[in-house]
């Protein structure tokens, strides 16, 4: 695949927020899965097991203590992140506007190999899309969690999900989600790293 870049004009500067909440989100999300993996094994929704190599916890009840516990830094980390994009304005700026025709030919571009991002400063369509369907991933999570942890007190929130059993797939299906957006974006900076030392030294 080749993909071509552009210096830009001045240095691109990732604000030390961005730069903190990407940190703290990869490692609640990491522990979230792997503990949430754990948990799943102990009454499986699907007919299969998840290799306990790819768990954490030890057991049911220790999964549930790492997974309560990152749970509130998933919460607490994407509220901050959140409030400070609105209110910065940065949200507007870096996802927005989306072209759905502007995306169709990155998309093509994109599997012939071709795709050029001009600019690292500012993001493609692809990336908008994909930033902005995880983030709306993650609050899935969060709701379809509370759905499952909290069934009796929100039952409001149970049923828009289909009721406990059904909330335990959204939950499973958003988490899928989130592993695919990993990898496909590892791969990217694989390819791409100077995106790394954007979000490590901040320029």
């Amino acid at each position: 695949m080749t993909t071509t870049f552009n210096r830009p004009s001045k240095p691109i500067l990732v604000p030390l927020y961005v730069r903190i909440s990407h940190w703290f989100n990869a490692i609640a999300v990491i522990v979230l899965i792997m503990s949430g993996l754990k948990i799943y094994n102990a009454s499986p929704i699907f007919d299969f097991l998840i290799p306990k190599e790819l768990t954490l916890g030890g057991w049911l009840g220790g999964a549930l203590l790492w997974h309560f516990a990152f749970m509130w830094l998933l919460v607490a980390n994407g509220l901050i992140y959140l409030v400070l994009n609105f209110s910065t304005g940065r949200i507007w700026k870096k996802f927005f506007p989306l072209s759905p025709k502007a995306f169709m030919q990155e998309a093509f571009d994109t599997l012939r190999g071709k795709l050029s991002h001009q600019d690292l400063s500012k993001y493609n369509t692809i990336q908008k899309v994909a930033y902005l369907s995880t983030i709306t991933d993650i609050i899935i999570l969060v709701l379809s969690g509370l759905a499952i942890w909290k069934s009796v007190q929100f039952p409001v929130l149970r049923e828009l999900m289909g009721g406990f059993d059904n909330a335990r797939i959204v939950h499973f299906v958003a988490m899928s989600y989130i592993v695919f957006f990993i990898i496909i974006h590892l791969l990217m900076v694989a390819m791409v790293p100077k995106t790394l030392l954007m979000m490590t030294k901040g320029r």
